[in-house]
């Protein structure tokens, strides 16, 4: 029966790991997998809090900074709208400083230009600020 409890309590803890994402549920829920499992085999009930608290300490402490640090995303990696700073479109429309639209890997964008100037449709530009839902835009060098 206490075999079943863990598992039962190891699996809920692995499944709330899914609305926390910073995998400590789904440690705890491995520990209490281990300590399902060696009372399994048999062995009592302080046997199997000991491999519950050391599972845990353990995974904690030493797997869960590995598995974060490999899933993070480093300094260099933008997102969002500044991962659109800096690249190529095309006018859709003529572009001036009151608006306009661009195409910008696929998906059209309201633009205006940066610097005052009128560009074309089809012209090449670069995205240099995103304004609210505007891409800011220079003609493409």
């Amino acid at each position: 029966m206490a075999a079943l409890i863990w598992l039962i309590v190891g699996i809920l803890l692995v499944v709330a790991e899914v609305l926390s994402g910073d995998f400590v549920l789904v440690m705890l829920g491995a520990a209490a997998l281990a300590a399902a499992g060696v009372t399994a085999l048999g062995a009592g009930d302080l046997v199997s809090v000991l491999v519950f608290a050391a599972t845990s300490v353990g995974l904690i402490a030493g797997a869960r900074p590995l598995l974060r640090k490999r899933l993070q995303l480093g300094p260099g990696v933008r997102m969002h709208h500044e991962a659109l700073l800096g690249s190529k479109a095309v006018a859709t429309s003529e572009v001036d400083e009151h608006g306009g639209q661009v195409k910008i890997g696929g998906e059209t964008w309201s633009a205006r230009t940066l610097d005052g100037s009128v560009i074309a449709a089809g012209d090449a530009v670069t995205v240099v600020e995103i304004s609210g839902a505007t891409a800011v835009v220079i003609a493409a060098v």
